[in-house]
C-alpha cells in the first residue's frame, strides 16, 4: 500500500467515498481503464467550496477545491479497486470550474488536482487535462472533476 502510505506521509486523509447524487454510477471500468463520474469538494456530507470562482471564491480557494476534489476521486477509486497501488497512472482530468464570465485562471485552479496527483503518484501522474469554465455546476459547487486512470489489471 505504497500510495496510501505516501498520502499519509504528505498529511492527506481520504474522505469517505461519495456515492452518486443522481441516476448514475461513480466509476465505470473498461479493461485497464477506470472512468470516474464528476466529483466535487465534499468533506463527509458537506460541500466545502460553493459558488463562483472569481466572485464568491478566490483563485486559491478554487485551487483548494480542486485539491479536495482530487482526494474524493481517489476515495471512490480506492472503494472500487481496494488498493490504490493497482493504479498504473493517471490518464486524463476534465476539470469544470464554476466561474464568472471574466475569469481566465482556469489552469491555476485545475492545478490543485494535478499538483496533488503529482505529489502522490510521482511520474505516474503525468496526464492530459482540460480546464473549462462553466456558468453553473450542481449544488453550486465551485469545481467538478472527472478522471480516467489506467490500472495494472483489467480485473
Amino acid at each position: 500500500m505504497k500510495i496510501e502510505k505516501r498520502l499519509s506521509e504528505l498529511g492527506y486523509v481520504l474522505p469517505d467515498a461519495q456515492g452518486p447524487k443522481a441516476s448514475y454510477v461513480v466509476v465505470k471500468r473498461h479493461k485497464e481503464l477506470i472512468f470516474t463520474a464528476g466529483m466535487s469538494a465534499f468533506d463527509g456530507d458537506e460541500l466545502r467550496f460553493k459558488g463562483k470562482v472569481g466572485r464568491d471564491l478566490g483563485v486559491q480557494e478554487g485551487y483548494e477545491s480542486a485539491r479536495l476534489t482530487a482526494l474524493n476521486l481517489l476515495s471512490v477509486l480506492k472503494q472500487e479497486v481496494g488498493n490504490l497501488d493497482i493504479i498504473k497512472g493517471i490518464v486524463k482530468l476534465l476539470v469544470f470550474i464554476n466561474c464568472t464570465e471574466e475569469f481566465t485562471e482556469h489552469p491555476t485552479v485545475a492545478n490543485g488536482a494535478s499538483d496533488l496527483l503529482w505529489e502522490v503518484f510521482g511520474d505516474n501522474a503525468a496526464h492530459v487535462r482540460s480546464a473549462v469554465g462553466v456558468n453553473s455546476l450542481p449544488m453550486n459547487c465551485s469545481v467538478e472533476i472527472e478522471m480516467i486512470v489506467e490500472t495494472n489489471s483489467g480485473e
